[in-house]
C-alpha cells in the first residue's frame, strides 16, 4: 500500500494537500509548519476519532485537539494504491461528530471499495488495529519508547509460538479469570454460591418437611426435652462465668509479674546509669559523635594537603631553577625586561650613529666629483684658468676625508654588535624575546611559591582544626567518662552513652505501659482468688452462643403448644415431597459440574502462567534478531544484540560485551536509535500489509554520523515499504542530497 496524495482540513491545516513520492519522502518545514498534524490525520483517516474521549487537566481529546483553526468542518480524502489499484478514502463531519461519515470508492469511478467500512479501515489497510499501527508505523508523537498492548502482544507472541494471533497470555488470562469467576468469585457471589444456595434451601424444605412430620407425634417429648437443654445451657452460662473470672484473674496475676519484670528492669539501668554521672543531651551525644566523625574527615583532608605540599614544593623547586638564566643574574623579571628594553635602544642609537659618517661620506665624494668636473670644465674650455696640481690636490684630500669617515663608520658598529654580543644574540628583537622569556619563568616561579604558601595554610588551618576538636571532645567525654584518653575512647563512650540513654527510654516506657494495662485489669475485676471453674468442664461454645441457645430455648418451650397447631398446616403447605428429593438431586449434580470446572479453570491459570513464563524466557527470537541487526546498522556495530521483555523493554550489547545494558542506561540518542530499530522490527515482521510508515522528528536526537546510517537504513526499507520522513532540520536533506529515488517536499 502506498500514499499517493493526502487532502486535509485538520487543525492547522486548511485544504493543505501532501503528494508523498513511492519511496522515501523528506518533508522539510518548520516548527508549528503541520508536521505532526499530517502524521495525526493519517492515523485518524485510517482509524477514525474516538468521539468517547474527553479532555483533561494537560491534555485534548483528538476531536478538540484537531478542530481547524479555519472554522471549516473536519475534513479530508486520501488517495491510495492498493493491490495495483487506486482508492480513494474519504471522511467528514455528520453532524457534530467529526469524521462521523466515511466512503471509499475506487479512484476515478463512484465504485465502492467491497467491504471497506470506517469500522474496519485501518484494520484491513494496514493489517492491524490502532493499538498496533500506533506502536509500530507511527512515530507521530515525537516519541520512539514502545509500550505493549494485548494485540501487539499476540503478533509476537506468533513469532515464539505456531503463529496463532487469536488471543494473547493476558487476553487469555482474563478471560479464565472472568470464567473462574463467573462461577465463584468469594464466598457469595457466583454460580457455585448460588446453587449452594438454592440446594441448602432445598435441603432445609426437605428437614423443615420431616421435622414437621416428627413433630406431629413427638411434641410432648420435645417440650421435655427443651426443658433438660434449658437446666443443660444455664450450667453452661454458669461454667462460662466462672471460666471467665478465672481467665480475668490469670492474666491479672501475669501482668504483676510483667510489670515487676519492667520495673526492675527500669531500676537496674538507673543504676547502671548512676556510675557514669548524669549524661548530656542525646542531641548533644549525636552532635559529638558527628565531631568524631568530622576528625576522620580532617585526618584524610590533612593526608592529601601533606601529599599536595610535598608535590607543589618541588614544582616550585623546579620553577625556580629553571627561572634562572646567566644573562640577567639577580635581576627580576620585570627588571631584566627594562634592560633588555634599554639595551636594544642603546643598539638602535649606535647603529644609527653607525650610518652617519656614511652620509657624510657620500655628500663629500658628490661634492668632490662636482669639482672635479668643474675643473675639467676650466681646463678644456678656459684655457690658464686650471691647473693639474689644482686636480691632483682635491682627489688627495677628497681620498683622505673619506678614509677617515669610514673609519669612523666601522668604529660605530663595532660598538653596537658588542652590545647584542654579551647575551648571545644578533637581532634586537632576539634580545626582546629572551628577556620575555626569563620573565615568564619568574612569574611561573612566583605562582609556584605562591600555591606553596597558600597549600600550607590550608595544611596549618586543618591541624589546628583538628587539635582542636580533639581537645573539645575529649573535655565533653570527661563529663562522663574521666577515664577515656584518646579519640577511640571517646567513639566508645558515645555509643555506651547513647545506647545506655536509648534502653532506659525503652525501660521506661515498658514499666509505665505494664502499669496501664495491671490498672485496666484491675478496673474489670481481676483480684487474686482461688477460682472453682476447674470443677465444671471448659464449654466448647462460646458463651455469646450459650446465651443465644438459653434465650432461643426458652422462646421454644413457649411456642411449643402454637407449634403443634400450625404443624399440620405447614405440612400441607409444603408440596410433594418426591418432587423436593428430585430437585435436591438435579442441584447437587449441577454443582459438582460447576465445582469440575472451577478447579479446571483453575487449573488452566496454573498451566498458562508456566507456559507464559517459559515463553517470557525466549521471548520472540525472531523479533530480537531484526531489531538486532536494525541496531547494528544504527550504531555503527556498535550494539549489534538487542534484547526485549515481554513489557517490550529494550536491552542492547556492546560488540565484544557480555552483559547486557538496559535502555535506561544510555543517552537520549541511542536510546532513541534502540526504539527505532525496535519499531522497525515490529513493522517487517508484524505489519503483513506493509503500510506507510510515518517518522516525525523521530531523529532529532542523532548526531552527524548516526543520522547518515538512519538514513541509509531507511532509505533501503523505502525501497519495500513507503516512508515519510518529517524534520525541522536541514541536516536529514543534506546527507540525502544525492541520494536517487528520494522526494523531497518543503512545507
Amino acid at each position: 500500500m502506498k500514499i499517493k496524495s493526502m487532502t486535509a482540513t485538520f487543525g492547522t491545516l486548511n485544504r493543505a494537500r501532501l503528494e508523498p513520492g513511492p519511496g522515501l519522502t523528506l518533508i522539510q518545514a518548520p516548527n508549528e509548519a503541520g508536521k505532526s498534524t499530517w502524521a495525526a490525520f493519517w492515523r485518524a483517516m485510517l482509524y477514525g476519532i474516538d468521539t468517547r474521549d474527553r479532555d483533561k487537566k494537560g491534555y485534548l481529546a483528538d476531536k478538540n485537539h484537531y478542530q481547524p483553526w479555519s472554522g471549516a468542518p473536519m475534513e479530508g480524502e486520501i488517495t491510495l494504491e492498493l493491490e495495483g489499484r487506486d482508492i480513494t478514502i474519504r471522511r467528514g463531519p455528520r453532524g457534530n461528530v467529526p469524521f462521523g461519515t466515511f466512503s471509499a470508492v475506487y479512484a476515478g469511478t463512484q465504485e465502492p471499495v467491497p467491504g471497506l467500512t470506517g469500522a474496519n479501515c485501518g484494520e484491513l489497510l494496514t493489517g492491524v488495529g490502532a493499538e498496533v499501527f500506533t506502536r509500530s508505523a507511527f512515530l507521530g508523537d515525537s516519541s520512539l519508547s514502545i509500550t505493549t498492548a494485548p494485540e501487539l502482544e499476540r503478533r509476537i507472541a506468533a513469532l515464539v509460538s505456531s503463529g496463532e494471533e487469536a488471543v494473547s497470555f493476558s487476553q487469555a488470562m482474563g478471560r479464565l479469570k472472568e470464567w473462574k469467576n463467573r462461577r465463584q468469585v468469594n464466598r457469595s457471589v457466583g454460580e457455585i454460591p448460588k446453587l449452594e444456595a438454592e440446594l441448602a434451601q432445598t435441603q432445609d424444605a426437605l428437614d423443615r418437611l420431616e421435622e414437621v412430620s416428627a413433630q406431629l407425634a413427638v411434641l410432648e417429648g420435645e417440650r421435655a426435652a427443651l426443658e433438660d437443654r434449658r437446666g443443660s445451657l444455664t450450667r453452661e452460662a454458669e461454667a462460662h462465668r466462672l471460666w471467665a473470672q478465672k481467665r480475668l484473674s490469670d492474666r491479672y496475676t501475669q501482668a504483676e509479674e510483667e510489670y515487676r519484670t519492667a520495673r526492675d528492669r527500669y531500676a537496674s539501668l538507673e543504676r547502671e546509669l548512676s556510675r557514669f554521672g548524669a549524661l548530656p543531651d542525646r542531641e548533644d551525644l549525636k552532635q559529638a559523635q558527628g565531631e568524631l566523625q568530622y576528625l576522620k574527615t580532617l585526618e584524610e583532608e590533612i593526608r592529601q594537603g601533606s601529599t599536595a605540599l610535598a608535590e607543589s614544593e618541588e614544582g616550585a623547586a623546579r620553577a625556580k631553577e629553571a627561572a634562572k638564566d646567566e644573562h640577567f643574574p639577580d635581576l627580576s623579571g620585570e627588571e631584566a625586561t627594562a634592560r633588555a628594553a634599554a639595551d636594544c635602544a642603546s643598539y638602535q642609537a649606535a647603529v644609527q650613529k653607525a650610518g652617519a659618517p656614511g652620509r657624510y661620506l657620500k655628500l663629500f665624494l658628490g661634492t668632490s666629483a662636482g669639482f672635479t668636473i668643474g675643473w675639467l670644465f676650466a681646463y678644456f674650455y678656459l684655457k690658464g684658468m686650471a691647473s693639474p696640481f689644482h686636480l691632483i690636490g682635491l682627489l688627495a684630500g677628497s681620498a683622505i676625508t673619506s678614509l677617515i669617515l669610514a673609519l669612523l663608520a666601522r668604529k660605530k658598529r663595532i660598538t653596537a654588535r658588542k652590545i647584542l654580543e654579551q647575551y648571545g644574540v644578533q637581532t634586537p628583537e632576539e634580545l626582546t624575546a629572551l628577556a620575555q622569556s626569563y620573565w615568564e619563568r619568574c612569574q611561573a616561579a612566583e605562582r609556584a611559591a605562591h600555591e606553596v604558601e597558600v597549600i600550607q595554610n590550608a595544611v596549618a588551618q586543618r591541624q589546628s582544626k583538628r587539635d582542636t576538636t580533639r581537645l573539645e571532645l575529649l573535655d565533653f567525654v570527661h563529663s562522663f567518662a574521666p577515664e577515656v584518653r584518646d579519640m577511640f575512647g571517646c567513639s566508645a563512650a558515645l555509643s555506651r552513652a547513647l545506647n545506655l540513654d536509648h534502653d532506659l527510654s525503652l525501660a521506661r516506657e515498658r514499666a509505665e505501659e505494664r502499669r496501664r494495662r495491671l490498672e485496666d485489669l484491675e478496673a474489670q475485676g481481676a483480684r487474686h482468688e482461688e477460682g472453682t471453674a476447674d470443677q465444671f468442664p471448659v464449654p466448647e461454645r462460646p458463651p455469646e452462643e450459650t446465651a443465644l441457645a438459653l434465650t432461643q430455648t426458652g422462646a421454644q418451650l413457649e411456642e411449643v403448644s402454637a407449634q403443634l397447631n400450625q404443624a399440620r398446616g405447614t405440612l400441607q403447605a409444603m408440596g410433594d415431597p418426591a418432587a423436593l428429593a428430585a430437585q435436591k438431586e438435579e442441584l447437587e449434580r449441577a454443582l459438582a459440574r460447576k465445582r469440575l470446572e472451577y478447579d479446571a479453570l483453575a487449573a488452566a491459570m496454573d498451566v498458562l502462567t508456566q507456559a507464559s513464563a517459559r515463553l517470557q524466557e525466549r521471548f520472540s527470537p525472531e523479533l530480537n534478531r531484526l531489531a538486532g541487526e536494525y541496531m547494528a546498522r544504527l550504531t555503527g556495530n556498535k550494539y549489534p544484540a538487542v534484547s526485549l521483555t515481554r513489557e517490550l523493554e529494550g536491552f542492547v550489547r556492546e560488540s565484544g560485551g557480555v552483559l547486557p545494558r538496559s535502555a535506561l542506561y544510555l543517552s537520549r540518542g541511542t536510546a532513541d536509535q534502540l526504539y527505532l530499530a525496535v519499531r522497525l522490527a515490529v513493522c517487517r515482521l508484524c505489519l503483513p500489509e506493509r503500510p506507510p510508515i510515518f517518522l516525525d522528528d523521530a531523529l532529532s536526537a542523532f548526531d552527524d554520523g548516526r543520522l547518515e546510517l538512519a538514513l541509509e537504513l531507511l532509505w533501503e526499507l523505502s525501497g519495500a515499504q513507503q516512508l515519510l520522513l518529517f524534520t525541522c532540520q536541514k541536516r536529514e536533506g543534506e546527507v540525502l542530497a544525492d541520494t536517487p529515488g528520494v522526494t523531497k517536499i518543503s512545507l
